[in-house]
């Protein structure tokens, strides 16, 4: 038999912020529930139906630490419960409506979503334990997939100004792998792909209020390679050269917009002669004693067939349309989707009603379409050696392109049989391909042009004054405080405020305009959490006895952010390897 073509990974990044206690609907814990409930549920029904078959799916599971502690706290396992059986009493309440107003289409699609959810409701409860950590654990135990880990709250490597954030991130990150999986993460997804080489490091000049003075910053690879990290990936225009093809805009209008006021200044990286079709070793500190971290690059080819909102499978007529629901007046947001995207992505107001079947033949058809696709970049390659990471976040799946899981199963099906293709995971190619050369990666993210604009613009440049300012006090009160007893407990949720507020999910709601009013509040309440713990870790700290009051507002932060028991204020003190000229 001759070899393979090469290897291919599918590398899924999953991460929704902490909104626990933030609220619940539009922005709050219902974000969590539908992404539980249409995604990394039925992602788990894929893997579970492959390994049934005697198939092992070989997918590479980004789980965000914030996004695990979420869906092993138990308030969620009653949030989740509670949702789905709410979904499926809406659903038999419209559909009762509808076969009373002789509307028998959607009579059957209401039944079609009561079904659905219940058997949802059912493998959550019943399958799974409420435990949908615990079962994709167990498929990384049983070898059909392989968990990587991230930064703790998703914190933009590249713009926070203090390294001892990054290694905060990075060592809680890890810290949160090893609790709820057992074992040391081989992989890292850094936030947005964001990466920075060690340089002289400036603060960016749309900052207000921040000094701009150039110093020696280490290479965000330094980090993982100095934690036991043995991979991460970028984009591939870092390998290759040329302009990011961008994964954002095409969803969200609003970035548009702002890509008017950026895309004359983006950042291109010159041609460069490396592929996203091998794996490279990284080591910007050019120190032959720092071990050297392996990293890869996104495919566009496969990216752009899935993502792109004018060729991608999920703009198909026959697909669920995400923008339309049937909301009753009882209702706020439980409302349910019974129309198509329909032909030429029709108005919402003329969208035709959906057929399940229809569009369950569509992703037999565009899952036919894209093994061959796979086939013909690896062979372009002309190299058994090559790989293709495909990589999308999580929540495209089954809550964007809601027959995205169902796809996903197909075509999973058909490279595990094909003997032109090697599946694995990541850490399965690289045991058996090990990288050889050693590239120097300019800076920059998988968003659009290519660099940080998305996260960094004049909508946002506020946010980032609050975060470094809280930066640059929570490693000082590290240091200065670290050792009193009294000022522990007050310390470290100082640590996790701080932590959380350096998520960069709030600049990327304000930029896109989803949820900006949301993100917005949530920026602000925990720079005033972390402002007003600093001043009780300070009154501790110098032997001031605390009032009842005081006690009562540390232990309301405590209750509503209560996210990593373990975190050790002690990593944002001082970097453990710091860059020296």
């Amino acid at each position: 038999m001759s070899e393979p073509l090469g290897t291919f990974s599918f590398v899924l990044h999953s991460h929704i912020p902490y909104v626990l206690a933030h609220g619940r609907s539009p922005h709050g814990t219902d974000w969590l529930s539908e992404a539980a409930a249409e995604t990394y549920l039925p992602l788990l029904d894929v893997c579970r139906r492959l390994v049934d078959e005697g198939l092992s799916p070989k997918i590479t599971l980004g789980l965000t630490p914030v996004l695990v502690e979420q869906l092993r706290d138990p308030s969620f396992h009653d949030e989740l419960l509670g949702y789905l059986q709410a979904k499926v009493k809406s659903a038999a309440e419209n559909e009762e409506q509808f076969r009373r107003d002789g509307n028998y289409h959607m009579a059957y699609l209401a039944r079609y979503w009561e079904d659905w959810y219940g058997k949802a409701l059912t493998d959550f409860r019943d399958r799974y334990g409420c435990d949908i950590v615990g079962a994709f654990a167990a498929m990384q135990d049983a070898g059909h997939i392989e968990i990587i880990t991230s930064s703790a709250t998703h914190g933009y490597s590249a713009l926070l100004s203090q390294d001892s954030s990054i290694q905060a991130q990075v060592k809680q990150g890890i810290a949160a792998y090893q609790r709820h999986f057992g074992r040391k993460p081989r992989g890292y997804w850094l936030p947005e792909c964001s990466y920075r080489p060690r340089y002289h490091w400036v603060a960016p000049e749309t900052v207000p209020g921040v000094t701009k003075t150039a110093h020696l910053r280490k290479g965000v690879e330094e980090f993982l390679s100095e934690n036991g990290i043995e991979f991460f990936f970028v984009d591939g225009h870092l390998l290759k050269g040329g302009e990011a093809l961008g994964v954002y805009a095409d969803k969200f209008g609003p970035l548009k917009e702002i890509w008017k006021q950026f895309s004359k200044e983006s950042v291109k990286v010159e041609y460069r002669p490396y592929t996203p079709y091998k794996a490279y070793n990284v080591n910007s500190s050019g120190d032959p004693n720092k071990r050297p971290v392996a990293v890869l690059g996104r495919d566009a080819a496969t990216g752009t067939q899935v993502w792109s909102g004018d060729h991608g499978y999920p703009g198909d007529e026959w697909y669920l349309e995400f923008h339309k629901k049937y909301v009753t007046p009882n209702e706020k947001s439980l409302g349910l989707r019974y129309w198509r995207i329909s032909q030429d992505k029709a108005d919402l107001g003329t969208k035709s009603l959906y057929e399940p079947h229809q569009a369950e033949a569509r992703t037999r058809e565009h899952a036919a379409h894209f093994v061959p696709l796979i086939k013909d970049v690896l062979r372009a390659q002309n190299d058994p050696a090559s790989v293709l990471c495909a990589v999308y976040d999580t929540e495209l799946y089954g809550h964007w392109w809601f027959e995205g899981p169902q796809w996903l199963y197909h075509v999973l099906k058909q490279l595990a049989q094909d003997p032109e293709i090697s599946l694995k995971t990541v850490s399965e190619y690289l045991e058996a391909h090990p990288p050889v050369n050693t590239v120097n990666l300019p800076e920059g993210s998988w968003g659009e042009g290519g660099f940080h604009f998305i996260w960094l613009n004049e909508e946002t440049a506020w946010s980032w004054k609050l975060v470094y300012e809280t930066e640059i006090e929570i490693s000082a009160l590290a240091r200065e405080c670290g050792d009193s007893v009294p000022a522990a407990p007050i310390l470290k949720q100082a640590a996790r405020e701080a932590l959380l507020l350096m998520a960069s999910d709030w600049q990327f709601c304000i930029s896109t305009g989803g949820a900006k009013d949301y993100s917005e509040i949530r920026l602000r309440n925990h720079y005033d959490n972390f402002k007003a713990l600093s001043s009780l870790v300070r009154r501790a700290a110098s032997g001031e006895q605390l009032s009842v009051g005081d006690w009562k507002n540390i232990a309301e932060c405590e209750s509503r952010d209560c996210v990593f028991p373990d975190i050790d204020p002690q990593w944002f003190a001082a970097v453990e390897q710091p860059a020296t000229e």
